[in-house]
């Protein structure tokens, strides 16, 4: 009976792949990945064109996330009274719009300019790309879309430096700013031919309570500490890794873009590779102890990045980092849909949503003032202290097991 339930459930997982909804959600989570993912091999050259010192072009990414934290917990609401789709198409059309024209900067505050517009475009895709997965499964199922909606995060973040990377080189650095446009077609599958669940609406909307009940719902150690390690593992990826690993390569080591990108690329295929096996790691280790894990594979992969004298091994941090976050982040993501209420799952998921993108705004920052206090060794030291320092509070912060 236990065979046939396993194979029953492993079929199921295998339909969930070929569902023509949840691949269309991946388009629209893919778009938000391409917000951020594509740039980090242009900022060598981009910094040198507009004459912008290493602690300051962490902005073009900072920007670019800031109004997704901010803007996602607006979108959230306004999907669960409206509707996802009347949210997300106008979205999409933004953020192909504002990510073009960023080909067009003269300077680099307008650059800023537009990355900022870009954001806003960019602010309910991940947050509805994961309430729309968790609208549509549960159980296994639910785990299993989050594990390939994180596998495809992982792909497209190999394939995006390495198109990015192979525009600057050949083309010039504004190029990759035109891959936005995908978000068009995008836009249109999600509007002819995304088919979502119907929900309850009431007919009077109470704001005050909606709020409180997304309050009630994420007030509690469980949720809390899920939220903590979002924020955690992307200010580690967005500060130190996208951002550091690419100016470390091309100052120290003096690679060029495509390199960069290939090296930006292994650490996606990493985390793609292993997010496949989170359902089999699960099986063996609870998800207290993964998360765990996944702090302490950060924190080695950024202690030997300031020892490493060539640009090859900087594969090694990459794999590391990789596997790390093909761990952590489809765990905390399946986790919190699961816990999501209904009634209010997309306001529930941008408070999810919010958090992440605060990690990828403040990831920058934090390691801009690590550089511009130590140098380029203290980002990563600064780093892999903070991520053993994240460790012991996800120790407290999980206080029961999940």
């Amino acid at each position: 009976m236990n065979r046939r339930k396993a194979r029953t459930q492993s079929q199921n997982s295998i339909n969930v792949y070929q569902d023509k909804n949840l691949q269309i959600i991946i388009g629209v989570t893919l778009m938000a990945v391409l917000g951020s993912s594509s740039i980090g091999p242009v900022l060598p050259a981009l910094a040198q064109d507009f004459n912008i010192p290493p602690q300051q072009i962490g902005l073009v990414i900072t920007v670019f996330v800031l109004p997704i934290a901010l803007g996602t917990p607006v979108c959230g609401v306004l999907a669960d009274r409206f509707g996802r789709k009347q949210i997300l198409v106008p979205s999409l059309l933004l953020f192909a719009i504002a990510g073009s024209a960023c080909s067009l900067a003269p300077n680099f505050r307008t650059l800023l300019e537009w990355r900022f517009l870009q954001g806003i475009g960019a602010a309910p895709c991940e947050s509805l790309a994961l309430t729309l997965i968790s609208d549509l499964y549960t159980g296994k199922m639910l785990t299993a879309a989050m594990a390939f909606n994180a596998t495809m995060i992982g792909i497209s973040l190999a394939v995006y430096p390495l198109i990015s990377g192979g525009l600057a080189a050949t083309l010039g650095w504004r190029y990759p700013f035109l891959l936005p446009l995908s978000a068009i077609p995008v836009g249109v599958l999600v509007l002819f031919s995304l088919k979502t669940p119907k929900l309850q609406k009431p007919q009077e909307f109470n704001f005050k309570a909606y709020l409180h009940n997304i309050w009630r719902s994420i007030n509690n150690s469980q949720v809390v500490g899920l939220l903590f390690a979002v924020v955690a593992l992307f200010i580690l990826l967005f500060g130190a890794y996208f951002t550091y690993i690419p100016i470390l390569a091309a100052n120290a080591f003096g690679a060029s873009d495509v390199v960069i990108g290939i090296i930006l690329a292994s650490m996606a295929l990493s985390l793609a590779f292993v997010s496949t096996q989170l359902g089999l790691f699960a099986q063996f280790f609870c998800e207290l102890t993964l998360i765990k894990v996944s702090f302490i594979i950060y924190a080695l992969a950024l202690v030997i990045t300031p020892a490493l004298h060539n640009v090859w091994l900087l594969f090694v941090p990459s794999f590391l980092f990789g596997a790390a976050h093909g761990i952590v982040f489809p765990s905390t993501q399946a986790l919190l849909g699961g816990l999501a209420p209904v009634e209010y799952r997309a306001g529930f998921m941008a408070v999810n949503a919010t958090v992440l993108s605060l990690g990828q705004a403040l990831g920058p920052l934090f390691a801009g003032v690590a550089f511009g206090l130590w140098g380029m060794q203290g980002v990563f030291y600064a780093s892999a202290v903070f991520a053993i320092a994240t460790l012991g509070l996800l120790s407290k912060l999980f206080a029961k097991r999940l």
